[in-house]
C-alpha cells in the first residue's frame, strides 16, 4: 500500500461564497456555550460540541467530500494518542515508498501534516492512484460525512482513559491560545472549571463518552471496517497492535520484514521519545492559514496514569463513575 504525502489540495476551494453563507446561517441557529475559552463559543451539533471553525469544515466535507472504498480514516477525540497513531499508520502504509531511517516525511514534517485533517477540508490528490489514502478526523461517528460510511472505507479509532485525556487536553488548550492569541492564555478556564465542564461533556468534540461509544458500537457492528484501539493497550502490547494495524490496512509484514525487524524499527521510530526529539517537532511550526502553533505542543508526556499528578483521587473516581454509567451495557470499560 502506498500513499503520497506531498500532493495536497482542498475541497474548500470548491465551495462557493453562497454555500459558505449557508453554513454560517446553519451554524448561527445552533445552541451555544462559552466552554473552555470564553471568546470561542462551542456549538451543539447532533449532540456534540464543536467550535464553529471546525463545524464549518465538517459541513463542507459533508457536502463535498467523496470517500473512496480504499480510504482509511484515523479517528479520535482530542488528546487520546492520535499523533502516535498517525505516525504508526503513516509509517506502516508508506514503508514501501519511504525508508524510515532516511526518507520518510515524518523526519521533517509534523505527523498531523502528513495526513490530511477532514475538518480543515484537506485531502491528498493521487494522480497515480495509490491503493490507499489516509485521512484523519476528530468528528464523532454520527457526524462523519455520509460518504465515509456508505463507501465502506476503513476507520481506525483510538481512545484513552478519560482522566488522562482530560489532563492532556487541559494542558494543550492554553498552549494553543498562547500561540494564536498571545496574552489571552490566562483566560482559559482553571483545571477545576475545566474538569466540571468535561464531566458535563462540554468541550471540543464532547461529550467524551458519546464519542467513544459511537465508534465502539460501530466497531462491533462492522469489525472488518472499524478497528478500535485503547491507548493503554497500544502502550502495553505495541508489537501485537502494530501487526494488527498492518493487517487491517491490508499491508501485513512479510516474513522477510519480520526477520529484518521492520516492526520493531517502526515502533522505535514512532515512539514518543524518538518523535519528540526530532528537530521539526522541537522547533517547527504547524501552519493553518494565517494561524500557527508550535509543533512541540503536540508532545507533552504520553504517559499512562499521569492524571494522578493533577487530579485528586475523588475527581478520578467521579469521572470513572460517570464513564461506567454512560458506557453501561456496552461491554466497554476503562476500569483497570
Amino acid at each position: 500500500m502506498e500513499s503520497s504525502p506531498l500532493s495536497k489540495t482542498t475541497i474548500a476551494s470548491k465551495t462557493t461564497m453562497e454555500s459558505l453563507e449557508k453554513y454560517k446561517d446553519e451554524i448561527s441557529g445552533l445552541p451555544r456555550d462559552n466552554g473552555w475559552i470564553p471568546w470561542q463559543p462551542l456549538c451543539l451539533y447532533k449532540g456534540f460540541w464543536l467550535y464553529p471553525y471546525f463545524l464549518q469544515g465538517s459541513l463542507q466535507a459533508r457536502d463535498h467530500f467523496e470517500a473512496q472504498p480504499s480510504d482509511v480514516f484515523i479517528c479520535s477525540s482530542m488528546k487520546t494518542g492520535s499523533t502516535w497513531l498517525k505516525s504508526l499508520c503513516f509509517s506502516i502504509a508508506t514503508r514501501a515508498q519511504f525508508d524510515i531511517d532516511s526518507t520518510t516525511p515524518l523526519r521533517t514534517t509534523l505527523p498531523h501534516e502528513c495526513i490530511p485533517f477532514l475538518e480543515y477540508c484537506e485531502y491528498y490528490t493521487a494522480p497515480q492512484g495509490p491503493k490507499t489514502s489516509l485521512f484523519a478526523s476528530h468528528l464523532p461517528y454520527t457526524c462523519l460525512p455520509k460518504s465515509i460510511i456508505d463507501s465502506g472505507c476503513k476507520i481506525v479509532y483510538i481512545c484513552r482513559d478519560p482522566k488522562d485525556t482530560f489532563v492532556s487536553l487541559w494542558h494543550f488548550l492554553p498552549k494553543i491560545v498562547a500561540t494564536m492569541a498571545p496574552g489571552q492564555e490566562d483566560l482559559v478556564v482553571s483545571i477545576e472549571e475545566g474538569f466540571e465542564l468535561f464531566c458535563k461533556g462540554l468541550f471540543s468534540y464532547g461529550p467524551y463518552w458519546d464519542h467513544v461509544l459511537g465508534y465502539w458500537k460501530a466497531s462491533l457492528e462492522r469489525p472488518d471496517k472499524i478497528l478500535f484501539f485503547k491507548y493503554e493497550d497500544l502502550k502495553k502490547k505495541t508489537e501485537a497492535c502494530v501487526r494488527k494495524l498492518a493487517d487491517f490496512l491490508e499491508c501485513p509484514f512479510s516474513i522477510d520484514e519480520e526477520k529484518e525487524g521492520a516492526v520493531q524499527k517502526i515502533i522505535k521510530f514512532c515512539s514518543f521519545e524518538s518523535l519528540s526529539n526530532l528537530e521539526v517537532n522541537k522547533t517547527g511550526k504547524h501552519v493553518r492559514g494565517d494561524d500557527f502553533v508550535e509543533n512541540n505542543i503536540f508532545f507533552r508526556k504520553g504517559k499512562v496514569g499521569d492524571w494522578r499528578n493533577y487530579l485528586s483521587a475523588e475527581m478520578g473516581e467521579r469521572l470513572d463513575n460517570i464513564m461506567e454509567e454512560k458506557l453501561s451495557g456496552s461491554g466497554l470499560t476503562f476500569k483497570n
